[in-house]
């Protein structure tokens, strides 16, 4: 079913297995940020609204975590390396997201207004780089992910796809009150999204060497910082005002994803 649909999208066939079939799929994951990012900058929801999605999409990157990512990696390398490379992907978004706040880019999936931002006069390359880390190891999954068969990558790619539009639609909501200018906000979409493409297609390119221990290395890596990323940029959104809710949405986000999981795979 899933590969059907990408038949008719024209992302698979031919080029299936390849490179640049992995790059089209690190595509298509990240189209829903610009889609995001049109339905913040255009539309004005209440921050509820924009809270409960952001707590929908943290529960689908931990159930992708937990039903794939780590499991694949286990079962390809055993528990040591999936431990190595988990704990190793956590400590390496830490450090970065670390040196991103201090110039200015610890609120940027927050809808609100970002004083902070305002202030520094670094937040601006702050926000793309700390946007752009947020986003590569999702698509360099999504790159590993076609060494393994069509329903591993089709998991990744749905899994993202619905992720990345709160992300989005949160950040820009954020951005937009906090006066940067459209050219800023869409450009920055647009380079994520190009950026994505081009992770996929190098997470692919540099393992279909080694599609067993480096790939579950990756893997590992990957799980670990998504798990970090959720933590220290989702949820806090997700918390802000619907907390009364958050475990609920984020429990559907969960449960959502793992019913993804279970009819891709057909088990």
């Amino acid at each position: 079913m899933a590969e059907g649909l990408l038949l008719q999208l024209g992302i698979a066939g031919p080029f299936n297995g390849s490179a640049l079939h992995a790059g089209l799929l690190g595509l298509l994951g990240a189209s829903s940020l610009l889609l995001g990012a049109a339905v913040g900058y255009w539309l004005r929801l209440p921050h509820s609204a924009v809270a409960g999605a952001m707590a929908f999409a943290a529960g689908v990157l931990l159930a992708l975590v937990s039903f794939d990512l780590i499991e694949r990696s286990y079962q390809a390398a055993g528990l040591l390396p999936t431990s190595i490379g988990f704990i190793g992907g956590v400590a390496l978004f830490t450090g970065c997201n670390q040196l991103l706040i201090r110039s200015g880019g610890q609120h940027r999936k927050r809808s609100g207004c970002n004083p902070c931002e305002r202030q520094t006069s670094s937040a601006g390359l702050a926000i793309a780089l700390g946007t752009l880390l947020d986003g590569v190891p999702e698509s360099f999954v999504v790159g590993v992910s076609t060494l393994g068969g069509g329903h591993q990558s089709a998991l990744a790619v749905a899994a993202f796809f619905l992720a990345n539009f709160p992300e989005a639609l949160s950040s820009t909501a954020g951005m937009k009150q906090a006066g940067r200018t459209s050219a800023f906000i869409f450009g920055l979409w647009g380079g994520i999204v190009a950026a994505s493409a081009a992770a996929a297609a190098v997470g692919h390119y540099v393992l279909a060497g080694d599609p067993g221990s480096g790939a579950a290395l990756a893997l590992g890596v990957a799980g670990g910082a998504i798990v970090a990323m959720v933590v220290d940029t989702m949820l806090p959104e997700a918390t802000d005002d619907a907390h009364r809710f958050t475990g609920i949405v984020t429990a559907a986000g969960f449960l959502a994803a793992f019913i993804l999981s279970r009819t891709l795979t057909g088990e």
